[in-house]
């Protein structure tokens, strides 16, 4: 989604966007009313700002800074937001902006388009005609090192259906590709366009931003012969470049006028920093050339219409809903900022063909003809696997560019599907290879593939455990995104990288990817190639990652229904169980924790069973069971079973205390300890439709206490649900982690209390959330929501992931009809659990007859590569 200058910026270089006021990147009003005795000209930014109104100052400190702001209001609604100036500066004039981002649900093309249009509403009240300028600002930047380098050029243009503009030309640093920025107005009977295609900010311009302020104040536009201009010189080194769209338009009393703009920018290539590069996902539509950025402006300023009406009527029902409360509603629209500004890349296929084949017999004979199995042995967890390798010759690699001839000659075409072959331990550079198939399907169904950061300070793509949580949003709003992500990551727990890690928190070593683990994330420098940036703790170790891969795979399958989906990740479904089994070390059925942080809280030790692992587990068992009877692997829907009617029992005796769920099976201070998170397992069971894991008393009841002490034993229910209250009313405070309060985690109790029928602590529990978030009273967090505040309001972790779960409650609010129309008839009690079933088994099943695509017909799913 490529929508706001923060993701762009965030995704493709290392430097700071300077979208501030300071950057001349800004809207500004000019007014003068009939007969010219009344004239008024302003920033329209409110309040005073250091620095401001310096005496002979050419940059913009010597423009009219005459908002105090108390007239000016902001509401948001995204992808919408609205701010109105009533009677600023102009007492009888009111002024409203409009923005609008393409951020439309289902819409796969439109919302990855990197464009925004701001639409400029003027009312008259007064009783005289009122000639109304609005002047559009930006600087030809992207900040950082590039940003004083020279050699930018701005070019006015005129386009189209009246639309007319700059574009600005930006020549990167560090040889990433230039960017182009396109801002433009659109021209109509009553609004003429006119531009300044550059000034600048010091005193060596030939133009400064004073003679440009002075000139609208003067004339309220420019000269029309600046579009014959042509391109301006090249910046010097040390220069800033700006340039200036101004709309102009008689207003008459009592009358109504719009004026519309818009902003885009082109930057085609995204460039990690181990030198691959990928084309962005609005380069399927708008192709690569810096010209695309003037035909976004374009599009933008036609199409906006038809964007607002798709918004609305995706967001018209929740705001209409009576029973939800006002503050949740634009809570949960708001809360999506961060699938545009965490940092978001949504790139292209991995493989453009440049000479896409035209007929089905090309096609299979590409397939038929390249591939070669050879045999390699792999080391896993200290034993030697043998699994099938497959290679190929070496095939266009259109969609991906390489800076390096390691880089070109470590990537090939395979039969189906991507495959990472692990080498031997050892390798000073790359201990694996990377290989990539053009999909031969449909590709009008291809989405390209996703990423979104952690958060902007955990720097790491798609964090499954984090995910996790936030993975509703994308489920509800775009879910062919969300399947290829559970995509990209059933590839990855086949996978293994056996290069040497050292991990931070107790300085042993390991291998950087363990086949059969789910990983913590797609990595940071090569994503999809090199998982597993965070490397405090050894994740092929951690209890949690495993369990929510199944779990969210299922929810994804049984809301989508779709079967092809299904039948792709289904090996890797079975080998996340089965490597999660060598974790129940007693053979009771239960995964044991190890004693050392091993799960999403990783700074809060765990030992022994434990109540967010170990309800993880048996839910993923039943899940598990469930997609393996649905899809005809009966033997292991069988094993499953055999496994959760064991496990499940076992969990209850070992941590239920008659009212809750007991942090760990352990005799530590804290084992006793009221965990707000102890029902993951059952919000996820609840959220696909399948049985509850408990008594309904017993998940009433932990909730009640959940609700009880760590939402209202903290400021009355005013800042959500602390992750850890010991049972005498004080707070856990055995780690920074259990002390604090998760935004992301105080959404998923909430939405385990609606999926239990406890509406009325699940809107009090999330309205914490906005009180001390959102809200004016509160901290101030808004649009960059943090992983946690402890109670005295600071924060750790802005702009992260998590918040999104708030999605995971509208989920239960409205389940999806395949959810609600699941069968009525318990699915666990359909499959048959044979007296001798009591460990895992491979017989030949319906899945694997079916799953012609996957290639896994092994002895173990877990030696089966794709």
């Amino acid at each position: 989604m490529g929508f706001h200058l923060e993701e762009w910026e965030v995704a493709v270089y290392p430097e700071v966007l300077e979208a501030s006021s300071g950057n001349g990147k800004l809207f500004l009003i000019f007014i003068s009313r009939e007969g010219g005795s009344k004239k008024y000209a302003s920033v329209l930014a409110p309040g005073q700002h250091e620095g401001l109104g310096k005496v002979g100052d050419p940059g913009i400190s010597s423009w009219g800074w005459n908002l105090d702001g108390q007239h000016s209001t902001y509401h948001a609604l995204f992808p919408r937001a609205w701010t109105v100036y009533d009677g600023e500066p102009d007492p009888e004039l009111k002024v409203s902006c409009r923005q609008i981002s393409p951020f439309i649900p289902h819409n796969y093309r439109d919302s990855s388009l990197p464009t925004a249009v701001f639409v400029y509403t003027l009312v008259n009240t007064g009783r005289e005609r009122a000639k109304v300028s609005l002047l559009f600002t930006w600087a030809n930047s992207i900040g950082g090192v590039s940003h004083l380098s020279g050699d930018h050029v701005n070019e006015p243009f005129i386009g189209e259906d009246g639309v007319f503009g700059v574009n600005l030309h930006h020549k990167s640093a560090k040889g990433n590709s230039p960017v182009t920025f396109s801002i433009a107005a659109c021209e109509t009977q009553n609004v003429s366009v006119t531009v300044l295609p550059s000034f600048g900010l010091s005193e060596g311009s030939c133009i400064t931003a004073k003679d440009m302020w002075d000139k609208m104040v003067q004339d309220g536009q420019f000269d029309r012969d600046n579009f014959s201009s042509g391109p301006s010189m090249p910046s010097s080194p040390g220069e800033t470049l700006c340039a200036a769209v101004a709309a102009s338009a008689w207003v008459e009393p009592h009358g109504k006028c719009t004026i519309t703009f818009s902003l885009s920018w082109s930057s085609p290539k995204v460039k990690f920093l181990k030198g691959f590069s990928y084309h962005r996902r609005y380069t399927k539509f708008y192709g690569t050339s810096e010209k695309a950025a003037q035909t976004l402006a374009h599009d933008a300023l036609t199409n906006y219409k038809r964007w607002e009406e798709e918004i609305e009527k995706w967001q018209r029902p929740i705001l209409m809903d009576e029973r939800l409360p006002e503050w949740y509603k634009f809570t949960l629209f708001n809360e999506l900022y961060f699938l545009v500004a965490g940092g978001t890349i949504w790139i292209d296929s991995c493989l453009v063909d440049k000479k896409r084949p035209n007929d089905q017999d090309e096609l299979a004979r590409i397939k038929n003809d390249v591939i070669k199995s050879t045999e390699t042995k792999v080391s896993g967890r200290g034993e030697e696997v043998s699994r099938a390798m497959t290679t190929t010759t070496l095939n266009d690699f259109a969609g991906v560019e390489f800076d390096d001839d390691e880089n070109s000659t470590s990537s090939s075409h395979v039969s189906e599907e991507e495959l990472m072959v692990p080498l031997k331990r050892g390798y000073t550079d790359r201990s694996y290879q990377t290989y990539e198939v053009l999909d031969l399907g449909n590709t009008e169904e291809d989405v390209g593939r996703f990423l979104y950061l952690e958060g902007v300070e955990y720097v790491m793509w798609c964090t499954y455990d984090v995910h996790f949580y936030a993975s509703f949003a994308l489920l509800e709003l775009f879910p062919k995104i969300e399947l290829n992500i559970q995509r990209d990551f059933a590839k990855a727990v086949l996978s293994e990288d056996g290069r040497n890690v050292k991990f931070l928190a107790d300085g042993t070593y390991g291998i950087r990817k363990v086949r059969g683990a789910v990983p913590h994330d797609l990595g940071t420098h090569d994503p999809w190639n090199e998982m597993n940036a965070y490397n405090i703790h050894d994740t092929s170790r951690w209890k949690d990652l495993n369990s929510k891969f199944v779990l969210q795979v299922y929810r994804d399958f049984a809301a989508t229904r779709d079967t092809s989906f299904g039948v792709d990740v289904w090996p890797s479904v079975r080998a996340a169980i089965e490597y999660l089994e060598q974790f129940d070390r007693d053979g009771d059925g239960v995964i044991e924790n190890d004693g050392f942080p091993d799960q999403t809280y990783d700074t809060w030790t765990v030992h022994g069973i434990s109540a967010y692992c170990g309800c993880l587990w048996v839910a993923a068992l039943q899940a598990a069971s469930a997609m393996a009877h649905e899809l005809g692997d009966r033997d292991f829907a069988e094993t499953c079973k055999s496994k959760f009617l064991k496990a499940k029992p076992v969990l209850e005796a070992k941590l239920w205390n008659g009212s809750y769920f007991n942090y760990d099976s352990g005799s530590s201070s804290n084992s006793n300890s009221i965990q707000a998170d102890q029902l993951a397992g059952q919000w996820y069971t609840a959220s696909s439709g399948l049985p509850p894991l408990f008594d309904d008393f017993k998940i009433k009841s932990a909730l009640r206490k959940i609700y009880d002490f760590n939402v209202m034993k903290i400021r009355g229910g005013r800042m959500g649900a602390v992750n850890g209250m010991h049972p005498n009313g004080k707070v856990d405070e055995t780690c920074m982690q259990s002390r604090e309060i998760w935004t992301g985690v105080t959404y998923a109790v909430a939405a385990t209390m609606i999926l239990a029928g406890m509406e009325e602590e699940a809107f009090k529990t999330a309205e914490g959330i906005f009180l001390a978030g959102w809200s004016e009273e509160g901290f101030g967090y808004w649009f960059q929501t943090p992983e946690a505040w402890s109670m005295d309001g600071n924060f750790r972790s802005l702009v992260y992931m998590r918040p999104l779960s708030i999605w995971g409650m509208q989920w239960a609010l409205s389940l999806p009809k395949s959810i609600l129309k699941a069968p009525k008839i318990n699915v666990m009690d359909r499959i048959h659990v044979s007296a001798s079933n009591t460990k895992f088994f491979h017989h030949e099943t319906g899945v694997r007859r079916m799953a012609t695509k996957a290639k896994c017909f092994g002895d173990s799913a877990l030696n089966c590569a794709f």
